[in-house]
């Protein structure tokens, strides 16, 4: 055998035992007449020791002294108390006095150091990131990917949900996010599409009767990269018959109460609920980070009317109240006033006004209002001495109320209000069912166009789609969205009035979702469901900025491996293959 135990299991109580232990050398410390090897493996690390003095090792010492950095070697010897001991390492009152050294392989010196205050870059690390994965801190990421994946299973499992794969390769379909598209050899000048998720499928699913399917599957979307998205990403997919919102919300409430109590052993309370509109009138946002409060406060009625054009010409007035703030320098509210100025938030100033330790009322804009009506400003936002309130103004309230999310995104990450180990669940619904789209100059679908109207708002399909409210939901922690879903529609008539809405002809209709609609005319069960992003919820539990990192191969923001080069040109053979003719850019 290479081994007889791992690297990281040996303890006080195996002191006399032989072992044989095999891994990559980690460092190799030369301290006069000892050299100490510590030795890794995914497990954990184990020293090494050669003493030159000792008659039995002193070939050994010599050998031991030429190895490198990630050499992959095999050692034999006894567990030994350790006389410096390390209460760092699990195995740190131990060490292996060797008698047998072999080297399996020897090693280039890697372009870092493989630990986890590593010296190596993003993109480095990601060029070799079959080393970056040997460091300790990405590979806790995985091995917490693969529990959370595992007590998923497991729930749902026992909740009798079946686990059913469906197709790689796809059809093409409207709305949404890009396709990825795949051109056919076996059949000229039409593609595939990689799924953007399993949606019609599962749907196809309910139809024949498996009544609660998941899957954890990897979906497909060309977009645009942000730190929580990828080009290919994974999703905790799942569908369920014979229900309403209430038990897919209790359903997947227990799922994640699970993960918490299994994975971080934490007792999850009752999610609260909040509707679409009240998470966008008081955070501007409907993924609300609820960690802290600064819900945002309307000062319409308030500031309006005193000669101040700027609020007096504004569709929208708002602020929030940042707590125990006041005493922001002035260097400090610019920064933030440049914070909010900046093009990707895209305010035109920011007024501020501090509550003072008297009570009253200091702003920026003193010469237009009343230290009365300043004093009904801080009544509206409960705010106390020693207070900075913040304000925002627009002539648009939606645009206005980001630009509010964003500052109060910032002031909250400035205060320590953000904490990664503190976590704060909602669920948001009642979402409109349709958005207009300025790009393509009608409404399109919120979430998809499978997505149910909520009973009480179908005669407003008639007369006032864009009032209409969906039967959607979505799953919020700390101000991401890590899962949502809808109940469906299941219903042939009613799928058919919506594609109408959304500009679709009865024959464009038919072409792309015709064996959907056909489907349902057999007797389709009234069903719903939703999916998580198991990469933004294990990004979460680990506490980490980007879900690149609980990802074992991710790609970089540009959409690219640059470990394998992908992606990359293709042979003229393939293409010709293809029956694709390729039109060089000038």
């Amino acid at each position: 055998m290479y081994r007889t135990t791992t690297c990281g299991e040996l303890r006080i109580t195996d002191v006399n035992k032989q072992v044989t232990l095999a891994g990559w050398v980690q460092r190799v410390r030369k301290m006069g007449g000892m050299t100490f090897i510590d030795l890794r493996d995914r497990y954990g690390i184990t020293q090494l020791a050669f003493d030159q003095s000792n008659p039995a090792q002193a070939a050994l010492f010599d050998e031991a002294n030429k190895l490198g950095r990630e050499f992959v070697i095999q050692a034999t010897g006894t567990v030994r108390e350790r006389f410096s001991k390390n209460d760092q390492l699990p195995t740190g009152d131990i060490e292996i006095e060797v008698t047998a050294l072999k080297v399996l392989n020897p090693a280039a010196v890697p372009p870092f150091t493989i630990e986890d205050d590593t010296d190596g870059g993003d993109d480095l690390r990601m060029r070799y990131r079959y080393l970056d994965l040997r460091r300790q801190c990405v590979r806790r990421n995985l091995e917490l990917r693969h529990k959370m994946a595992f007590e998923v299973r497991s729930y749902l499992d026992k909740q009798g949900f079946l686990e059913v794969e469906t197709p790689v390769l796809v059809n093409s379909t409207p709305e949404g996010a890009r396709d990825f598209v795949v051109p056919s050899r076996m059949n000229p000048g039409t593609f595939y599409a990689l799924p953007q998720s399993p949606q019609i499928l599962k749907q196809l699913l309910m139809v024949s009767g498996f009544d609660r399917y998941f899957q954890i599957v990897k979906c497909f979307r060309d977009e645009d990269l942000r730190a929580d998205r990828q080009p290919e990403f994974t999703q905790i997919d799942c569908e369920m018959s014979f229900v309403e919102q209430e038990d897919i919300l209790e359903m997947f409430e227990g799922m994640t109460r699970h993960l918490f109590k299994t994975i971080k052993n934490i007792d999850l309370p009752r999610l609260p609920r909040m509707t679409w509109h009240d998470a966008m009138k008081y955070y501007g946002s409907d993924k609300p980070d609820t960690r802290f409060e600064m819900r945002f406060v309307e000062l319409m009625d308030i500031l309006q009317g005193f000669g101040f054009s700027v609020f007096d010409n504004a569709a929208y007035i708002g602020g929030i109240c940042a707590k125990g703030a006041a005493g922001y320098s002035r260097k400090q509210i610019d920064q933030l006033t440049d914070f909010v100025k900046r093009p990707q938030i895209g305010a035109k100033g920011l007024v501020y006004a501090r509550v003072e330790q008297d009570g009253t009322v200091k702003s920026s804009v003193d010469k237009f209002y009343s230290q009365q009506t300043l004093q009904s400003m801080k009544a509206a936002f409960n705010a106390e001495p020693g207070d900075l309130i913040l304000i925002l103004s627009g002539d648009d309230a939606d645009k206005t109320r980001k630009q509010l999310s964003e500052l109060r995104l910032e002031m909250g990450s400035q205060l320590g209000l953000r904490d990664k180990n503190k976590y704060s669940c909602l669920w948001v619904v009642d979402f409109p069912m349709y958005e207009w789209s300025d790009e393509e100059q009608r409404l399109m679908a919120m979430h998809h166009p499978f997505t149910s109207p909520k009973p009480e708002d179908i005669p407003l399909l008639d007369t006032n789609p864009a009032a209409v409210r969906a039967n959607a939901y979505d799953m919020v922690i700390n101000g991401v969205e890590v899962g949502g879903g809808s109940i469906r529609i299941h219903d042939a008539k009613l799928q058919e009035k919506v594609f109408e809405i959304l500009g679709f002809t009865p024959e464009q209709a038919q072409a792309k979702f015709g064996f959907l609609m056909n489907a349902f005319k057999y007797g389709a069960p009234p069903h719903g469901g939703l999916a998580y992003g198991l990469d933004r919820f294990v990004s979460l539990f680990a506490g980490l900025d980007s879900i690149r990192d609980c990802i074992a191969f991710p790609k970089n923001n540009q959409g690219k491996d640059v470990m394998l080069g992908a992606p990359g040109p293709i042979d003229q053979k393939q293409f010709d293959e293809l029956k694709i003719r390729v039109v060089e850019q000038e």
